[in-house]
């Protein structure tokens, strides 16, 4: 490039001196400035192309840098966008499935309720039916109330046994015998026989060696009766003492000792539905 300098610088020169114009020497000292100025300028030309070359070369790499990232970054967006839409369609799967679970259970509520709802009319019904039937009874201390939806049917010792005895009185056999009329007549009534005592200590009783034996023994008296005479079916009953333990009233009085001194009759619905129910 300077040689092509050097030759314009010449040519002027000639051009000068073919034109038979003698240059004085400022306008030549002019001409050879003029010369350095654009081998000067030409050079900065050079220079500046140089380096606008490489400012393009790293702006390209640059582009092609930030195009790999934008890639990268665009698939990270679209595998998130695809985990996004699985969770989503997931979630969704899953509120399906819970709401259908919860109107499953809202159901099966509801169908447990109508179980209890039949059982406790059952059981006031039943009740209705004993407190006729063993009316007469009431005044030698029999009683018929329901409790969580099951009926009581107790009959203190005096109604049922003499003192200290395991055998049924006449007066007893006639309330037994009320009753059984009532059971036979419920063939879906489960029967449990409780037998009670106070806390006073047995004495001269045989063989019957405490409270224990005593409760048991005259629970499985009223069984046998029930079974053997009135003919109510033995898979329907069952035969407890409860001894001295489940008392209604305190044992430091007379009448206390009494209303302890007890046989219960509990009769409960048979609940085969609502334990299917349970068990779905």
């Amino acid at each position: 490039m300077k040689r092509i300098a050097v030759f314009l610088a010449i040519g002027l020169l000639a051009s000068a001196f073919s034109s038979c114009v003698v240059l004085s020497p400022k306008k030549y000292k002019a001409l050879l400035a003029r010369q350095d100025s654009l081998n000067t300028g030409w050079g900065e030309s050079q220079l500046t192309a140089e380096e606008m070359g490489k400012t393009i070369s790293k702006l390209k790499e640059d582009t092609a840098n930030l195009y790999g990232r934008l890639n990268e970054l665009q698939g990270k967006y679209d595998e998130i966008g695809g985990k996004y839409s699985k969770l989503r369609s997931n979630s969704s799967t899953e509120i399906s499935k819970l709401s259908a679970d919860l109107k499953k259970r809202e159901q099966r509520l509801k169908e447990v309720e109508e179980v209890l709802r039949k059982r406790d009319e059952a059981s006031n019904q039943l009740k209705e039916k004993l407190q006729q039937a063993l009316l007469g009874f009431t005044k030698n201390g029999l009683t018929v109330e329901m409790k969580n939806g099951k009926v009581y049917v107790s009959l203190t010792d005096k109604l049922l046994f003499p003192s200290g005895s395991i055998v049924i009185d006449e007066k007893g056999k006639q309330a037994l015998a009320q009753l059984a009329k009532v059971l036979t007549s419920q063939p879906e009534i489960i029967i449990a026989v409780e037998g009670h005592t106070d806390s006073q200590k047995i004495n001269n009783l045989g063989q019957i060696k405490d409270n224990w034996d005593l409760s048991v023994l005259r629970s499985t008296s009223v069984v046998r009766y029930l079974t053997e005479v009135e003919k109510v079916p033995g898979v329907r009953m069952t035969a407890t003492g409860k001894g001295e333990f489940q008392p209604l009233g305190a044992n430091t009085t007379a009448e206390g000792r009494s209303r302890n001194r007890r046989i219960e009759i509990v009769l409960s619905p048979k609940l085969d539905e609502l334990y299917d129910l349970i068990k779905q």
